[in-house]
């Protein structure tokens, strides 16, 4: 996540999405918050914000919320979490942003990062990551590589979801096979319940583990006020 992202319409998905899941549930979110980068024109998407007609009845109240909060110019993690637009009792928003010449301070300080984070969100029976770029295999991901940091390894997301409901947040990529075989590798890895494809603008998928039968059903609904847009996807027996 970064903070120029906030308010484009992957979050009104994300925010609408978590709102519904986590009702009676105490909703715990680790951003994985990256530092805001300029190279391309990544979370300008927000033109939704200017057709109510189409997409305010899908969820009034985040719709305005994130309306307010952009109209202010107030894009960034710390207005979200003021706001009151997500149901949550535990934010953990510590930014991936160290600077060092040393590897090996590099790698110590993401490994106490980490641990900072579960702690924050350590009393949460639902939580959500939002990696920058998604997940990741254990053997790609380089704790000294800042780079790195923009993912989600999979021995965290197995430590997120230990002993609880979680829901990951992963960009689509290119990888060979298109969406729908990257979708079903990731849930195999996961080993989660199911998922839903939003795709407006650019597909992300985001993958709940741990989730009961009931949790999935409401996941399957809250897709269907999406329309064409969501794609619900259950794992396979």
């Amino acid at each position: 996540m970064q903070d120029r992202y906030v308010g484009d319409v992957g979050d009104f998905a994300k925010y609408s999405l978590l709102n519904h899941l986590s009702k009676g549930m105490r909703l715990g979110v680790a951003w994985y918050l990256y530092p805001d980068e300029a190279h391309n024109s990544d979370g300008k998407h927000i033109s939704y914000l200017l057709q109510p007609k189409e997409w305010r009845h899908r969820d009034p109240f985040v719709f305005d919320s994130l309306k307010e909060l952009l109209d202010n110019k107030a894009r960034s993690i710390s207005a979200i979490e003021q706001s009151g637009v997500l149901n949550a009792e535990r934010f953990s928003s510590s930014c991936l942003q160290f600077s060092s010449s040393s590897p090996r301070n590099r790698s110590k300080w993401r490994y106490d990062w980490f641990d900072k984070t579960l702690n924050d969100i350590d009393d949460c029976n639902i939580v959500f990551a939002d990696p920058d770029n998604g997940l990741c295999e254990d053997d790609k991901f380089k704790y000294c590589n800042v780079k790195s940091w923009k993912r989600l390894p999979i021995s965290e997301a197995k430590a997120l979801s230990e002993g609880r409901v979680a829901i990951f947040y992963h960009h689509n990529s290119r990888r060979k096979g298109g969406h729908t075989e990257e979708i079903q590798f990731w849930m195999n890895r996961l080993s989660a319940s199911c998922a839903i494809r939003f795709r407006a603008f650019s597909s992300r998928t985001f993958f709940i583990v741990n989730a009961t039968e009931e949790l999935c059903g409401k996941a399957e609904n809250w897709s269907q006020k999406f329309h064409s847009k969501a794609e619900f996807i259950r794992s396979n027996p």
